[in-house]
């Protein structure tokens, strides 16, 4: 037998699989999917299983050195879905089969033997296999390539320990995190035996009298540290009963449990209105028999498409099948585990980055086994293990987060399409203001589209107020807060409600400037002003993550008139406390909510009433519900417009109907003041009348007239390097080559600088292709690509493919 590996070199010469030969000995544990260590060259490399045949077309072929899994990391499924992943988005397809596994599986490990209950009792007929069991008791745990070592026939025994749970195998994946275990403590002899036991004791053996009087009353298993903590003893007490033979002391696997100590309140089901009822009907359609059943669920903010997820789900997992929920928001996750925990239990594992790598690798472990129905998470969810997926659902499907812009670049909602047909699944794109993508699908008729338009009890959509805050200026108002959106705070905080504010920026200020001479603070290693940060008086920039002090005189003219411009989050609070005084704010953003729990801590405590405003950027703008928000200012609804984005206008018009969806979702009456400069805009206007039709149809027009998706598909090309005459040159011989293989009606534009020019202390140029969705132009872009591999190496240029991307800076 021979496998096709794919081998731990992600670079383009070697991206395809090469053959290796089984040897007798790991054949029962070689799969599709395993990893598995190789000889590549010199070296020994891991290496992934795509393929198994019983020949080979090569004449001398090498043997695959090891298994580094009992079971296979990967499922066939989610194997070919590499092999998608890597034709679409230009990758590796190691590198893609890698973005698959938990962190703590991409490094190397080894594997140990432990002998279970039924494994320490078992005695066998065959002298040899006698002494291998004798030999792993004597000295468990057990490297598995030792016990190979001493036993080169061992496989037959070992394979059939595994299967009839004599044998336990644990991984250590190198110094990082693995599997948690927990000591469990059981009695080893009769109830009768303990009691004769405790009265033979000496009388200072007082701690070894208490742990045998708690057997004799509970003759059971327990954990050694709930032991010690119930009766307050000492580890030595229990040695020295286990020592005596007293007590069974054994490790066994326990879950690393993000959510301990946490109790979730179960969901009651509320009565669907009409529209939710629709919708699930209509929806369950491609559940009976299951097909791929792509849809669109456009539903305004406030209509109850999390009810309809909810249903949908137990429809699914009654089916005994599998279901993925994505959201776009690590902020989103917490409300999200409390409604489906809530009603889904232990069934629903949590991925999400702001896990630690075991508690990440622990749900990944429960899915992998079966253990659970439910994978709730953020983008890399979608490569949740499940083997019998019925349903994802990408909630804010718009969001430009579900789109990777680190190698792999995949979108999540592409991924969700191709596992939707490989399993036939229900796949629902759910969204108040839906990508034009899906929303021109749904219209083609090329996804089936639902829409609910109306809020939950008929309570009615926000008010919206448009403000122009020129005529503020011209009023003589020079704060960053209009006179509406004063009164209306004001009149907030008498009646005791709550208020959102929006603002698309963090820090204290955009940039800082010298008055006297005009100079603009920079970052040195980018070519982006720096912004300024109150909390500790530095300057950072958002890109490279360069710091420096707070400048007291100008470093260009030495003026101490440097004053900061512009408006972030941290200054946006500072003036709520000026304006109104003794208001407690809670604020959101990247610097507020780096540790570990922190997003869930701040909004548990707003919902509870510690705050009067919660003031953040787009991580606030969707998802979340809270009774008492009554308000939502947006301070600078057009700061997207000035953006080098054709998709400038659609993000204009999500962030400002998402964030104005908080406003009076529940009994009480929402309002909305929304600050801009450019009051004419039609994204800000059809934004302030809830009126999505009305935008598309004025987007897509645009779009037609301009040969932008969705009529025509993108990709990106970026080239960087710190020497420009060499970047320019090697740019333009590419682009050159991609003109002569690009198929008719495919065209391409640049190469020109980037829009931020440096980055990094590297220079940016790009260029890109727009087609129609011919099939020919990823072929001939992969062709070009490899071609120029050696003289990318040759010059260190660095150069990365966006197929379909979200940003163009």
């Amino acid at each position: 037998m021979f496998a096709r590996v794919v081998v731990d070199v992600p670079v383009i010469d070697t991206d395809r699989p090469f053959d290796y030969r089984i040897p007798e000995s790991l054949a029962p544990f070689v799969l599709v999917g395993s990893r598995v260590s190789v000889p590549f060259g010199p070296r020994k490399l891991q290496g992934f299983v795509v393929g198994l045949a019983d020949t080979s077309e090569v004449q001398k072929t090498r043997d695959i050195l090891d298994v580094l899994d009992v079971e296979p990391p990967l499922t066939e499924e989610m194997v070919w879905l590499a092999g998608r992943i890597s034709e679409r988005y230009m990758c590796t397809h190691y590198t893609a089969l890698q973005s698959m596994v938990p962190a703590v599986l991409r490094s190397s490990y080894d594997k140990q033997i432990f002998l279970t209950a039924e494994g320490e009792a078992f005695v066998s007929v065959l002298p040899d296999e006698q002494a291998f069991y004798e030999y792993i008791r004597a000295r468990q745990p057990i490297l598995w390539n030792k016990i190979m070592k001493e036993f080169p026939f061992a496989t037959t025994w070992l394979d059939e320990g595994l299967k009839k749970n004599r044998i336990r195998v644990e991984q250590i994946v190198g110094d990082r995190v693995t599997k948690k275990t927990v000591t469990i403590l059981s009695p080893a002899v009769s109830v009768e035996e303990l009691e004769a036991a405790r009265g033979k004791l000496s009388k200072t053996a007082v701690r070894q009298k208490e742990v045998l009087s708690h057997f004799i009353h509970f003759h059971g298993p327990i954990s050694q540290p709930e032991l010690l903590s119930l009766l307050g003893v000492s580890n030595q007490a229990v040695k020295s009963l286990v020592d005596k033979g007293l007590l069974i002391k054994e490790e066994v696997e326990g879950y690393r449990d993000p959510f301990s100590g946490r109790t979730f309140t179960p969901v009651p089901k509320h009565p669907f209105t009409i529209q939710q009822q629709a919708v699930i009907d209509g929806i369950a359609e491609g559940m009976n028999p299951p097909v791929y059943y792509p849809c669109l669920l456009h539903g305004v903010t406030g209509s109850g498409k999390t009810e309809v997820y909810l249903e949908i789900m137990e429809r699914t997992i009654a089916q005994g099948r599998e279901a993925i929920l994505l959201v776009p928001e690590i902020s989103l996750t917490p409300q999200m585990v409390n409604r489906f925990k809530g009603r889904f239990g232990s069934q629903v594992a949590v991925m999400h980055s702001r896990l630690s790598q075991g508690e990440r690798y622990d749900e990944w472990r429960k899915i992998r086994r079966g253990e659970v129905k439910v994978a709730i998470g953020a983008r890399s969810a979608i490569f949740a293990p499940f083997q019998n997926l019925g349903l994802i659902i990408l909630d804010e499907e718009h969001e430009g987060s579900y789109k990777q812009e680190e190698t792999p670049r995949y979108h999540a909602r592409t991924v969700a399409q191709y596992r939707g047909m490989h399993h036939h699944a229900v796949v629902i794109l759910g969204s108040a203001t839906p990508s034009m993508e899906s929303y021109h699908e749904a219209q083609k008729g090329r996804i089936r589209f639902f829409e609910m338009g109306e809020r939950v009890g008929n309570r009615p959509l926000p008010k919206v107020t448009v403000v122009d805050m020129r005529e503020e200026l011209r009023d003589g108002n020079r704060t960053m807060f209009s006179k509406p959106l004063i009164d209306s705070i004001n009149n907030r905080l008498e009646k005791n409600e709550q208020i959102v504010m929006f603002l698309n920026r963090r820090g204290f200020s955009t940039f800082v400037m010298c008055r006297s001479c005009g100079y603009v603070v920079q970052c040195p290693h980018c070519d982006i002003s720096l912004t300024y940060h109150r909390s500790n008086r530095t300057l950072r920039c958002h890109y490279c993550g360069y710091t420096e002090r707070e400048p007291q005189v100008c470093p260009e003219c030495g003026s101490e008139h440097i004053r900061f411009f512009g408006t972030g989050t941290q200054k946006v609070e500072e003036e709520l406390a000026r304006y109104f005084p003794g208001i407690r704010v809670i604020r959101m953003d990247v610097d507020t909510t780096g540790r570990k729990g922190a997003h869930e801590k701040l909004l548990q405590a707003f919902r509870e009433g510690k705050g009067d405003v919660l003031l953040g950027t787009q991580m606030i703008a969707k998802g979340l519900d809270f009774s008492n928000v009554t308000l939502v200012g947006v301070l600078a609804a057009d700061s997207l417009l000035n953006l080098p984005d054709f998709r400038a206008a659609e993000r204009t018009f999500q962030l400002v109907t998402q964030v104005g969806g908080r406003a009076g979702r529940h009994e009480k009456k929402g309002e909305v003041i929304l600050q801009t400069y450019n009051t004419e805009h039609y994204s800000i206007q059809h934004a302030s009348k809830h009126d999505y039709e009305s935008f598309f149809v004025e987007e897509i027009k645009q779009r037609y007239e301009k040969n932008y998706p969705p009529y025509y598909r993108l990709v990106l090309f970026t080239f960087a390097h710190e020497n420009v005459p060499l970047l320019v040159k090697i740019s333009e011989r590419f682009a050159g080559k991609l003109r002569e293989a690009l198929p008719p009606g495919a065209y391409l534009l640049g190469p020109v600088a980037s829009p931020i020019a440096r980055i990094k202390d590297r220079y940016r140029f790009q260029c890109m292709i727009k087609y129609k969705n011919d099939p020919h132009v990823l072929p001939a872009i992969h062709q070009v690509v490899r071609a120029f591999e050696e003289e990318r190496k040759r010059t260190g240029i660095m150069l990365t493919v966006d197929v379909d991307p979200q940003m163009m800076m």
